[in-house]
């Protein structure tokens, strides 16, 4: 299994070091260090805006003690993700940026077009269906297993919690994006 190392939640903002309060809303930046990621909380009134060097951004809710914790990453956040890992070259965020492609594939805002063969690497040519843009995305042939590991690890560093808890979470969609078959995509 790859592990990601991300900083959990505190509860608090980084800037003003307020607690937040049951359901209220906050931003979240991540950051790569040399460390890993590391995720930063922002309250509304200490936000300004994404700090220079974020690999992306998003806004959630501190849930209240008696609900179920529900995952929920939006759709501009996954793909601003997805956009700032396209010159990668190290093996784990690769395979990490290919498996958020198939969980932007799932959601429709990414469009399979074609497989490029490079030597024995191969590669998917992608489209963004909001903006036309083209993406080729490394196909690390990764197995059932490893697509869901990727994809527990991904939610867990976007929600700051174990890789565990995420089984049931909205964004994979309850586990159908583990279940794609890596080597060829799914119309």
């Amino acid at each position: 299994m790859i592990d990601f190392e991300v900083s959990r939640p505190v509860g608090r903002c980084v800037v003003s070091g307020r607690e937040f309060a049951e359901g209220e809303l906050f931003h979240s930046v991540l950051f790569e260090t040399p460390q890993g990621f590391e995720r930063r909380d922002y309250s509304g009134e200490s936000w300004q805006g994404p700090p220079e060097g974020a690999l992306c951004c998003f806004q959630t809710r501190l849930p209240k003690r008696e609900e179920k914790r529900r995952t929920f990453v939006d759709d501009d956040a996954l793909l601003t993700f997805f956009v700032r890992l396209a010159d990668c070259t190290e093996e784990a965020k690769l395979r990490f940026r290919f498996v958020l492609s198939l969980i932007l594939l799932r959601k429709r805002l990414l469009k399979y077009e074609r497989t490029i063969r490079d030597g024995e690497r191969e590669f998917w040519e992608m489209r963004c269906v909001r903006d036309k843009s083209s993406h080729k995305v490394f196909n690390p042939v990764l197995s059932d297993t490893e697509i869901q590991e990727l994809t527990g690890e991904l939610g867990a560093i976007l929600a700051g919690g174990a890789a565990g808890d995420l089984q049931d979470s909205d964004w994979t969609e309850s586990g159908e994006v583990a279940a794609a078959d890596s080597s060829e995509p799914r119309p």
